[in-house]
């Protein structure tokens, strides 16, 4: 079973990070904060940096880059951006390697510093990892592939659970210069599928079994039948996870085995700045999932300064981010921010409740962890079990607090704040997307006595130019007053945001560029405060946020509309205690079917858990006779919404109606589900 063991000591801190305490302070050298802002004409403060950075991008960007990347051949164009043409490229003429940027020049300075601690499932059987072995290990998995095929420009898909290799997984991939897809490993077959068909994989990495809150689930099994779809997979590399073999196709390959014959030396690919480092898959409001497409030193170098400011990051501190590793947030800031920053990872495989409530807290004690970055769902499940599971363990090495997926609502933070953090340590609510590759709203950085509102996300990242547009009027209109709201767009480019759609450059453009020219569409909405705040109030489009997960309404009314009985079907979101949203479906049966609505319930949740994942089936099924169209045939969703919320007094216009007495119909089975079904 593979690191069963291998623990070693972290080592002391270096003097490098002692500089970056909590960033800016009025009348202070900023050039002691960010060493960069030495250069910086006029920078004074944080506030002037904040300035300087969206006002002089290029020379921001530019002096960044130098400073925190290392460069195999430097760039001789910042930034040739267009976003009204969808066109983003970033440090032209620039070429490095991410593997050799979060591990080779740590190993240079302090090779046994722990670069991993991988917090497994099991309660207490931590194993760390150092960057001396993680390079080892990623150098070893390098020459694997290479030996068996994988070049340059290739895409790997990696269906594993959050631990060291799959860590070297993604990090060999961008060492032999192949981009890497992380499908989250608790996807279905199909869902698999669909993303390795996409991808155009040839070759597939995975385990032969997960292990999570004390379940064994069968990813290789998954694995097997996703590729029965997929004619390009020529192979299939499968660690082990457990002691439990598996059966073994001639596609099949003994990872460990075969990377024990590799050297631990492996050279580096030259890679162009613009080059693929990752797709990423994100649904969208069609029902089709996107991949996102990331490129190599932009991303990089808004992953790392995002981690290293919004988070205060100093040299020797231990940080976990306990997302999964298939989301943009483990990519992040489980893997790349902390990495290009010499930083400690915790990787989380088990849950928040596993064994007991407490696990997150014991791990905090127990690995003396310093930053702390976790979801709203999982704040508002461990503040239903009370404080007494909070109180039971040591959180004096805990300094800030992170929020990610998801806006947090008031009582959580307050929770959060007050209970997990003492009431001494900063939350940040943090908010960004697949998209932005990284953070771009949050508290942090500030001021050290600069306040913080329990639920807001509140200032940009520096670089980060947010505006609110009028979404009642089409194209450029922003809002330029305070204490108002709009679509939240944001006004120039930056290094970490995705470049494309794969295979749909289009989709890209009209989805992102097209809907206020000259700016990047966010797809959510915000309000900004009077004191010019920004709070995040919730998607425009059609897609739900379940605990973090984003899903499109459509992908969930398309495998609906696939059950033999059911003729269509309506999904929206719906506010959820512990969820964040819940899914709630509106189903029409077909007329010639006779049919009971309970096996109608049961196979809609299989198909739900088999084609996209579990979390993707509906809390409730109401089932109607028929639903609310236009005299066009077009849903309206917005009066099925306000029935849902229990807004009836504002249902607004219902004239377009082909026939309004639908809704009274709808409004009574609402009524009757409630009555009867507590949510699943």
């Amino acid at each position: 079973m593979w690191l069963s063991g291998g623990r070693m000591a972290s080592v002391g801190r270096q003097s490098f990070g002692s500089c970056f305490r909590v960033l800016g302070r009025r009348g202070c050298n900023t050039a002691a904060v960010m060493p960069e802002a030495a250069g910086f004409e006029g920078v004074s403060d944080r506030s002037d940096l904040q300035d300087f950075s969206v006002c002089s991008s290029d020379s921001f960007w530019a002096a960044v880059a130098r400073q925190r990347l290392s460069w195999i051949r430097p760039f001789h164009t910042v930034q040739d951006c267009d976003l009204s043409q969808g066109r983003i490229r970033w440090f032209e003429g620039g070429k490095l390697n991410v593997s050799v940027n979060c591990l080779d020049r740590h190993v240079h300075t302090c090779p046994e510093r722990v670069a991993v601690i991988w917090e497994r499932d099991e309660p207490k059987s931590e194993v760390k990892l150092s960057y001396r072995q993680l390079l080892e290990m990623t150098c070893r998995l390098g020459n694997l592939l290479r030996r068996r095929g994988v070049k340059k420009g290739d895409c790997v898909t990696i269906y594993m659970p959050p631990c060291p290799l799959a860590v070297a997984s993604m990090l060999a991939c961008a060492r032999i210069g192949a981009a890497h897809n992380v499908v989250f490993a608790g996807f279905s077959a199909d869902a698999l599928a669909e993303r390795i068909r996409d991808a155009q994989s040839s070759t597939v990495i995975t385990v032969n079994q997960g292990v999570r809150g004390g379940k064994v689930i069968e990813l290789k099994k998954t694995v097997d039948a996703a590729i029965q779809s997929c004619p390009t997979v020529q192979q299939v590399f499968v660690a082990m996870r457990t002691e439990n073999p598996v059966v073994m196709t001639a596609k099949d390959v003994a990872m460990e085995e075969e990377m024990a014959k590799e050297d631990t030396v492996c050279e580096p690919a030259g890679m162009d700045s613009e080059d693929t480092l990752f797709l990423l898959y994100t649904s969208g409001s069609t029902g089709k999932p996107k991949g996102l497409v990331h490129t190599q030193a932009g991303y990089l170098l808004y992953a790392a300064l995002t981690h290293r400011y919004v988070f205060s990051y100093h040299d020797g501190d231990v940080f976990s981010c306990v997302a999964d590793i298939g989301w943009i947030t483990g990519h992040s800031y489980s893997v790349y921010g902390p990495l290009a920053n010499g930083g400690t990872t915790v990787l989380f495989e088990s849950t928040p409740i596993y064994p007991d409530p407490g696990r997150y807290w014991e791990m905090v004690q127990r690995l003396k962890i310093n930053q702390f970055y976790g979801a709203p769902t999982a704040i508002r499940l461990l503040l239903k079990y009370g404080d007494k599971w909070v109180h039971k363990y040591d959180r004096s090495t805990l300094k800030t607090l992170g929020s990610v997926g998801e806006p947090i609502n008031t009582e959580a933070w307050e929770w959060y704040h007050r209970v997990v953090g003492q009431g001494r340590c900063p939350v940040v609510d943090t908010w960004w997307q697949t998209e932005t590759g990284g953070i771009c709203i949050a508290p942090r950085p500030a001021d050290p006595d600069a306040e913080i509102v329990p639920g807001m996300a509140m200032r940009p990242f520096f670089g980060i130019k947010p505006v609110l547009m009028d979404t009642e009027v089409y194209g450029s209109s922003f809002v330029t007053s305070n204490d108002t709201s709009g679509a939240l767009c944001i006004a120039q480019p930056w290094p970490g945001m995705a470049r494309t759609i794969h295979n749909d450059p289009q989709r890209f453009t009209e989805t992102y560029c097209q809907p206020y020219p000259g700016y990047f569409f966010t797809g959510d909405g915000a309000y900004r405060s009077k004191e010019g705040y920004y709070q995040i109030t919730g998607r425009l489009d059609d897609v739900i946020n379940v605990s973090g997960h984003r899903i499109g309404t459509a992908e969930i009314e398309d495998v609906l509309n696939q059950c033999s009985a059911v003729a269509e079907s309506a999904v929206i979101g719906f506010s959820h205690s512990i969820k964040g949203q819940g899914i709630y479906a509106f189903v029409v049966l077909k007329k010639s079917i006779d049919v009971q609505e309970a096996d109608v319930t049961r196979q809609i949740n299989d198909m739900a858990s088999k084609k996209i994942a579990k979390y993707a089936c509906p809390d409730y099924i109401q089932f109607a006779q028929r639903l609310p169209k236009t005299r066009s045939g077009k849903i309206m969703r917005r009066v099925l919404r306000k029935v849902v919320d229990s807004e009836l007094e504002g249902l607004g216009d219902l004239s377009t109606l082909d026939d309004p007495e639908v809704v009274q119909e709808i409004i009574q089975g609402h009524h009757d589900l409630l009555s009867k079904q507590q949510p699943q």
